[in-house]
């Protein structure tokens, strides 16, 4: 299990409990030193894998609007972020783990060689044996598998797909499943079955190494919790 973490929300501490990993915003569309360091410091305290979510520097609009950047300027922005990360997780005496996108550069790094191509060089010039969350069948999963990158496939519990994979729209009404229950069905479901259901009802194979809750969903903690109850029966 991960989840964004360092975003603002309130419950950040109670959700590290219930998680594996945690992908810690860098100042792009959320966070700041000391909200990078406080995560830092909760993912060491219990265990938490702490990775660095970069994103484009956009906090109007979450990182959830595709901005048009020069590929030289995009490096530039994700070696700041992740690297400052990495430098006050040094400090912290925290060794970080892996990177994941976030918002719509992470959909943009799915679908575009180019962009995933400067997110893994950006990667490797931080620290090359980080591990690289990929979407699953994405651009990014292809070009990390064929380079040998370390990475993990990573399905969202909370967000609908479409027939193509694809993480549907926030703008659709249907984007975001807010039913814990619901929820824990459809996780369910990916680990026994290796199947996902598409928002259209249609049953896809999936392989993955890692599922998704957002630190911002209104119903992220009791989420967790149902999820957790399943990952230890299964251990």
């Amino acid at each position: 299990m991960n989840c964004d973490l360092g975003e603002g929300m309130p419950n950040d501490e109670k959700l590290m409990a219930f998680i594996d990993s945690c992908n810690i915003a860098c100042g792009g569309h959320a966070g700041d030193q000391q909200s990078m360091v406080k995560s830092l410091r909760l993912a060491k305290q219990y265990g938490v894998k702490a990775g660095a979510h970069p994103s484009f520097e956009d906090r109007q609009n979450f990182g959830r609007k595709e901005m048009k950047l020069s590929l030289g300027s995009l490096r530039s922005v994700l070696i700041k972020q992740i690297g400052k990360l990495n430098s006050l997780a040094e400090s912290e005496g925290v060794r970080l783990h892996h990177v994941k996108a976030h918002g719509a550069l992470y959909n943009l790094a799915a679908r575009s060689e180019e962009v995933a191509e400067v997110l893994i060089e950006a990667v490797g010039f931080i620290q090359p044996e980080l591990c690289i969350f990929v979407p699953y069948g994405s651009v990014l999963e292809k070009l990390a598998k064929k380079k040998g990158i370390p990475h993990w496939v990573e399905v969202f519990a909370d967000r609908n797909y479409d027939q193509n994979m694809r993480l549907i729209a926030r703008t659709d009404p249907h984007a975001i499943i807010e039913d814990p229950t619901l929820i824990k069905e459809r996780v369910s479901r990916m680990i026994s079955k290796k199947t996902l259901l598409t928002v259209d009802g249609a049953e896809l194979k999936i392989d993955f190494d890692t599922v998704c809750v957002h630190g911002d969903h209104p119903r992220s903690l009791e989420i967790l919790k149902e999820l957790h109850a399943i990952k230890m029966k299964e251990l």
